[in-house]
């Protein structure tokens, strides 16, 4: 399959917004004094449920971004 430019780059700058996005959430979500992560000291189904989502996000995040990568570079050594 052969992506454009403009989609290479927008599938890039959605895996790089996507780290930044959950990696924010991951620290927030292990810096929470709420309650709602942990409960005396120990991990809630909330963090978990919630840990579960953020590294979920970080792979697809990653895949996405690299796809968007090698469609960049393809479309740098088409254009040589």
């Amino acid at each position: 399959m052969k992506l454009s430019r403009r989609v290479s780059w927008f599938l890039a700058a959605f895996g790089a917004w996507s780290w930044v996005v959950w990696v924010t959430f991951a620290k927030n979500l292990w810096k929470d004094a709420s309650g709602l992560a942990f409960d005396h000291g120990s991990p809630t189904g909330y963090f978990w449920v919630h840990l579960t989502l953020a590294i979920v996000s970080f792979i697809l995040g990653t895949i996405i971004g690299v796809l968007g990568i090698r469609g960049v570079l393809a479309s740098r050594r088409a254009s040589q």
